[in-house]
């Protein structure tokens, strides 16, 4: 393993140990741990929030993949049903690993690029989508696919407000999950 790879391996063990308390992780207990000098995190990455961001999107790299390959999970289930099994999926983990959601959205957010993890849920819930919604146009299905992640990036950041105006506490799951199928028939007009 080369310098830089290592330097990754050792981000993600720390922030998968740090959790939330991201802030705890430090350049000379990453360059400790991967067994390199302080410099080179800025020479691979240029800080150490780029190194981060770098790392927290490997790890949703690693999730987006797993929610494009539900297929097996779901046989039998209609395009509603895997819509909201994969929605529900990816509510879950928003909320269960809330520090490096909450980064990757927003860096998607900010910095927006072709394939980041935004993109990925987008091509993954397409084909879904279009398949609840047989009857529209490809560029209504893209649409509706888009509103649909925006809804479901906005329900995981701003909860607390979603509590305040709807009086639904969002880091339930059981509300979750019928807060997103609620969301769905109303974007999908199911």
């Amino acid at each position: 393993m080369d310098n830089k790879e290592a330097i990754i391996q050792a981000a993600i063990k720390l922030i998968e140990e740090k959790g939330e308390h991201l802030e705890e992780v430090t350049v000379r207990e990453i360059c400790k741990r991967a067994g390199v000098g302080l410099g080179l995190v800025n020479y691979h990455f240029g800080n150490k929030d780029k190194l981060i961001e770098q790392c927290i999107e490997r790890m949703i790299n690693g999730t987006v993949e797993h929610f494009q390959n539900i297929r097996e999970k779901t046989d039998g289930f209609t395009p509603f049903e895997k819509l909201e099994y994969l929605g529900n999926m990816t509510l879950d983990f928003l909320f269960e690993h809330y520090a490096i959601s909450k980064i990757s959205v927003l860096t998607d957010m900010q910095s927006p690029k072709e394939n980041d993890n935004t993109y990925r849920t987008y091509a993954a819930y397409l084909p879904l989508v279009a398949a609840c919604r047989p009857d529209l146009d490809e560029a209504a299905i893209k649409r509706k696919t888009l509103y649909l992640i925006t809804v479901m990036q906005q329900m995981f950041l701003r909860y607390e407000i979603i509590s305040q105006i709807l009086g639904i506490d969002l880091r339930q799951k059981e509300n979750r999950k019928n807060f997103h199928t609620q969301v769905l028939h109303d974007i999908l007009e199911v």
